[in-house]
C-alpha cells in the first residue's frame, strides 16, 4: 500500500511574487523609485541590462492573474508591497494612488476565495531613503514603523497575515557586504549595521501591528541547512560559521535576544556592541515565522573565502538547478524540525519554495513541459508532509513563484514560475508544475502519493 499523504484540514496552500519582480511601471501614478528601479538602471548591474520597467506587467494585468490563481485553485497568495510606490519619498507623503492599486488587489483576492498575505519589505527600498543612508541609518526602525502603520491601518482585517521583511540575509549579504544587489555596497563594517537595523525595523514594525492590529505577523527568513564535508575539526567549524552567518543570525534575536557567538569570529573588529534597548526592541512576540527554503550547503574550510572562510562542496551525481542549487528535499524537512527543536515549535509557513529549471522563451502549441519541477515539488511536498508528521507546526505552503519574473540581477534569465510568461507578448501559459501543483492543492495533498520517484 503506497503511503497517504493527506495534509491538515486548515492548511493553507498558495502561490508567492514580488513587487518589483512582477509589477513593472515603477513609477507610475506618482510611485518614488526604489533602489531596485536605480540599480537595474546602472550600467554593468543587471545581466543583459535587463531591468523591471515592464516585469510581468502585473500593475495592469493583476486582475487576470488573480483569475489565474483561482483557476488552479490557490487559497492563498503572497505579495510584497512597494514601499515607494506607497509612499514615494520613504515617509510622510502617501500617494493614494499606489495604495488603492493594493487595496484593489486585496479586494479581487478575497472575492476570489483567495487569502492575502502582505510582505511589508521584499528588497525594493525607496531611494530617498537610501539617500539618507538606508539600512545603516539607525532612524530607519521608525521610517519603517511609519510606512507600517500606513499598510496596517488601512488593509489590517481585509489583510488577517502581514510579514514585516522577507530575507534579510539577502538584503545584507548580496546588497552590503558582496554588492551583487542592490544598494551595491561592499563593505564588512556595514553588514552588521544593516542587518540589526533590519531587524530593528521589523521589531518597531511588530510594535505597531500590536497597536493597531488585529490578527498576525511574522518575519520570513531564507534557511538554508549547513552540512559539514568532513569530521574534521576545521570543517565542524566553517559549518557552525556558515549557520549562525545564514540561519541564528536573524532568528536568535528575535527568539532570544542574542546574537550568535560566532559572528564576532566572523566580523571581527567590524562587529559592534549591540545596546540592550535594541535587543529587546528586536526580541518581539511573532505570530509565525515564514520559512523560505531552497537548497542546502555542505560546506568545508576555505581560508580564501572571505569573510566566511567557508566553501561550498559540489555533490556529484545530484541534481542542480538552473542557479546552481541542489535539489535536496531532505533538507527542507531538517529546517522544519531545527526550527521546531531551536525555537519551541512556533507556527511556521513556508513562504518560498520552488526551483529554476530550463524551460523555452515560448510554450509550445499552449504547453510548458517541465518535468524536472513537477518531480521537485512532489519531493518538497512531502517532505513538508514528513516534518509535519514529526510534530512541526507548519500552517501553509507558498510555491515560489507564481509567475516567470525578473530574477533580481539575473534579470530574466532564471524562470521560476509554475505559470509560464512570453515577456515578448505577456502571455501567460500554465505549465505542467501549475497544472500538478492543482491537483496536489485539490487533492489536499492525496496527489503526492499518485507517482514515485
Amino acid at each position: 500500500m503506497s503511503k497517504q499523504y493527506r495534509f491538515p484540514e486548515n492548511f493553507l496552500w498558495g502561490s508567492a511574487t514580488a513587487a518589483y519582480q512582477i509589477e513593472g511601471s515603477p513609477l507610475a501614478d506618482g510611485a518614488g523609485p526604489s533602489i531596485w528601479q536605480r540599480f537595474a538602471h546602472t550600467p554593468g548591474r543587471m545581466l543583459n541590462d535587463d531591468n523591471g520597467d515592464v516585469a510581468c506587467d502585473h500593475y495592469n494585468r493583476w486582475r487576470d492573474d488573480v483569475g489565474l490563481m483561482k483557476q488552479l485553485g490557490m487559497q492563498g497568495y503572497r505579495f510584497s508591497v512597494s514601499w515607494s510606490r506607497v509612499m514615494p519619498e520613504g515617509r510622510g507623503r502617501v500617494n493614494p494612488k499606489g495604495l488603492d492599486f493594493y487595496e484593489r488587489l486585496v479586494d479581487t483576492l478575497l472575492e476570489n476565495g483567495i487569502q492575502p498575505t502582505a510582505t511589508l519589505f521584499h528588497w525594493d527600498l525607496p531611494a530617498a531613503l537610501d539617500d539618507r543612508g538606508g539600512w545603516l541609518n539607525p532612524d530607519i526602525a521608525d521610517w519603517f514603523g511609519e510606512y507600517s502603520e500606513v499598510m496596517y491601518k488601512r488593509l489590517d482585517g481585509r489583510i488577517k497575515r502581514w510579514a514585516t521583511l522577507n530575507e534579510p540575509w539577502v538584503v545584507t549579504d548580496g546588497g552590503y557586504l558582496h554588492g551583487a544587489l542592490a544598494p551595491g555596497h561592499r563593505n564588512r563594517f556595514e553588514a552588521p549595521i544593516a542587518s540589526h537595523n533590519l531587524l530593528r525595523a521589523h521589531g518597531k514594525s511588530v510594535q505597531v501591528y500590536r497597536a493597531v492590529g488585529k490578527h498576525e505577523v511574522g518575519l520570513v527568513v531564507n534557511i538554508e541547512p549547513k552540512y559539514p564535508a568532513s569530521q574534521s575539526p576545521e570543517d565542524l567549524a566553517a559549518t557552525r560559521r556558515a549557520e549562525a552567518y545564514m540561519n541564528r543570525q536573524y532568528l536568535d534575536p528575535v527568539f532570544f535576544g542574542t546574537y550568535p557567538e560566532e559572528l564576532r569570529e566572523i566580523f571581527g573588529e567590524a562587529w559592534p556592541e549591540w545596546p540592550q534597548a535594541d535587543m529587546d526592541l528586536i526580541r518581539q512576540p511573532l505570530d509565525f515565522i515564514g520559512v523560505n527554503y531552497y537548497t542546502r550547503n555542505v560546506a568545508r574550510h576555505d581560508e580564501a573565502n572571505w569573510p566566511l572562510k567557508v566553501s561550498p562542496v559540489r555533490q556529484t551525481q545530484h541534481t542542480y538547478t538552473e542557479t546552481g542549487w541542489e535539489v535536496f528535499p531532505q533538507g527542507l524537512t531538517d529546517t522544519l524540525t531545527w526550527v521546531k527543536e531551536r525555537y519551541g515549535n512556533p507556527k511556521v509557513f513556508i513562504t518560498e519554495n520552488g526551483a529554476a529549471f530550463f524551460d523555452p522563451p515560448k510554450a509550445e502549441r499552449g504547453r510548458v513541459r517541465d518535468p524536472l519541477r513537477v518531480s521537485y515539488l512532489r519531493q518538497h511536498l512531502r517532505a513538508v508532509h514528513k516534518a509535519i508528521e514529526a510534530g512541526c507546526d507548519i500552517q501553509g505552503y507558498y510555491v515560489w513563484s507564481l509567475l516567470d519574473n525578473l530574477e533580481w540581477s539575473l534579470g530574466y534569465s532564471k524562470r521560476f514560475g509554475i505559470v509560464h510568461v512570453d515577456f515578448e507578448t505577456q502571455t501567460r501559459t500554465p505549465k505542467d508544475s501549475a497544472r500538478y501543483y492543482a491537483s496536489v492543492v485539490a487533492s489536499h495533498g492525496e496527489a503526492l502519493a499518485n507517482e514515485d520517484d
